[in-house]
């Protein structure tokens, strides 16, 4: 793969626009398979596994918030033209730092259950930091057996929280979680978000435990032009949770702004 550092990626889609897909700091490409199975009826849908999480091989270096956002840039270029962009949780705010560092490359945004970072708070980023001695110390299956059940609504069903989990413990080790934990704690995306001009959704679970929906106001406040969703009986990780009612609004949003069918069309159309 090409961008500043290698990463394995998920694809499914043949035809249409890019829609590229960036996972929370607990996850991997595997927290997408519900966008993957459906929404590449419409898209070209690619999932990463972030630099140092799950196949993707650990960097050599340490890396900042601009080196994840310049590695998934690196994904749209060699695409060809411009992406679509959705990010859950960190995901969003690397997605947000892309569209301003590469507005270029970014035809929209979408970002789901995320924040203007960590570092807008001193608590918060110290807790963030935090996390990578819990891990360091208890291991990934106990790490995430901790983290995992938070990130979904208490109503979730079994087989989603231990999915959730399955996937966390897969995904996550050092020094990968890390560098993602530091760029985390370091972010405050506030003064920059008016800056970003691409057309934008936040998404928001009314039951998320994690960022909550405050913090999502916040984005869809200060950027541009967006649209403000709250994704009922749904937790954190609004896109796994409840992936029929996310994709219905991520479908809205790529009909306005990549003019997809309302129906699946397996003819090849320009991608916008």
């Amino acid at each position: 793969m090409s961008g500043r550092f290698d990463v394995h990626v998920e694809e499914a889609g043949d035809h249409g626009p890019l829609l590229l897909c960036l996972h929370g700091i607990g996850s991997s490409s595997a927290a997408f398979a519900p966008q993957l199975a459906e929404l590449s009826s419409y898209a070209r849908v690619v999932a990463w596994d972030a630099p140092g999480y799950a196949k993707s091989p650990d960097p050599e270096v340490p890396l900042t918030l601009d080196d994840f956002a310049d590695t998934a840039a690196g994904l749209i270029r060699e695409r060809g033209g411009r992406g679509h962009v959705l990010g859950v949780s960190w995901g969003g705010v690397i997605a947000l730092r892309l569209a301003a560092r590469h507005p270029e490359l970014v035809a929209s945004v979408i970002v789901a259950d995320s924040s203007p970072g960590s570092g807008t708070d001193e608590e918060t980023a110290a807790g963030m930091r935090a996390r990578v001695t819990e891990l360091a110390e208890r291991g990934p299956r106990a790490f995430a057996e901790a983290r995992g059940p938070r990130l979904v609504s208490p109503d979730a069903p079994d087989e989603l929280v231990r999915r959730v989990v399955d996937t966390m413990a897969a995904s996550v080790r050092l020094p990968g979680y890390a560098y993602a934990a530091e760029s985390m704690a370091s972010a405050d995306l506030r003064a920059e978000l008016p800056s970003v001009a691409a057309p934008s959704l936040v998404l928001c679970g009314d039951q998320d435990r994690v960022t909550g929906i405050e913090a999502s106001q916040t984005i869809a406040g200060a950027l541009r032009r967006t649209a403000f969703v709250i994704v009922k009986d749904a937790g954190h990780l609004a896109n796994q949770e409840q992936p029929g009612r996310f994709n219905a609004w991520v479908l809205s949003h790529l009909r306005i702004t990549a003019r997809i069918p309302e129906s699946p069309n397996r003819s090849p159309f320009p991608c916008l």
